[in-house]
C-alpha cells in the first residue's frame, strides 16, 4: 500500500501536477508613457507660472516673493518683530480661505473655521505646510501655491478641481511651543 501510494504521487508530480507556465504580457511598455508623462507635466506647469505671473503683474502694489518651495508670497501684515516661526510639533492656530487665480472664493474664512495645526505631526497640503513654517504670530499672508503645491491631480475632492493653483490668504493668530 505504501509502495503504491508513493508511485501515484511519483506520477503525479511528473505529470499531473505541473505548474502552470507564465504567460509574457500582453502589453509591453517602453519609456514612452513616462516620457510623455513628463512632457504633460512641464507644459502644465508652464501654463500656471504663467497664470501666477499673469496675477502677480496685476497687483503690482503687492511685492510678491517667489519662495525657494515653488510658490509665492505676500504680505498683508508683517510683523517686523524677531518673533519665532513654527518648528516640529509646535501648534500653529489660524485661519485662511481659498480662491482661484481669478480671484473667486473656494472656501470661505468662516466656512473653513479656526484651524489648529501641530507643525509636521499632522496631514496638510504642502504648500500651506511649507507657507506657515515662514510665518509670525499676528501676520497675514496671501500665498498663490501652483496646483503641485496645493491639491495636486486629485483636488480635495469637493470644491477644488484637478490641477488648480491657488491663491489662500492665511491669517497666524497664535504659535504656542512644543515643550516635548
Amino acid at each position: 500500500m505504501k509502495h503504491l501510494l508513493l508511485c501515484f504521487i511519483l506520477v503525479c508530480l511528473c505529470f499531473g501536477c505541473k505548474s502552470p507556465e507564465a504567460r509574457p504580457p500582453v502589453t509591453t511598455k517602453s519609456g514612452s508613457f513616462i516620457k510623455e508623462s513628463v512632457e504633460r507635466n512641464k507644459k502644465l506647469n508652464k501654463r500656471e507660472r504663467e497664470k501666477i505671473q499673469e496675477v502677480i503683474s496685476k497687483n503690482p502694489n503687492k511685492n510678491f516673493v517667489a519662495s525657494e518651495n515653488g510658490f509665492w508670497y505676500h504680505y498683508n501684515i508683517k510683523v517686523e518683530e524677531n518673533l519665532k516661526t513654527a518648528e516640529f510639533g509646535d501648534k500653529l492656530e489660524y485661519t485662511y480661505n481659498i480662491s482661484n487665480l481669478n480671484n473667486q472664493l473656494i472656501y470661505s474664512e468662516e466656512e473653513l473655521g479656526e484651524q489648529v495645526y501641530y507643525m509636521d505631526k499632522e496631514e496638510l497640503f504642502s504648500g500651506l505646510r511649507e507657507g506657515l513654517k515662514l510665518m509670525k504670530p499676528k501676520e497675514d499672508v496671501t500665498f498663490i501655491f501652483p496646483s503641485q503645491k496645493a491639491y495636486g491631480y486629485y483636488g480635495d475632492e469637493k470644491k477644488i478641481g484637478t490641477n488648480v493653483p491657488l491663491i489662500v490668504n492665511v491669517k497666524l493668530k497664535t504659535i504656542t511651543q512644543n515643550n516635548d
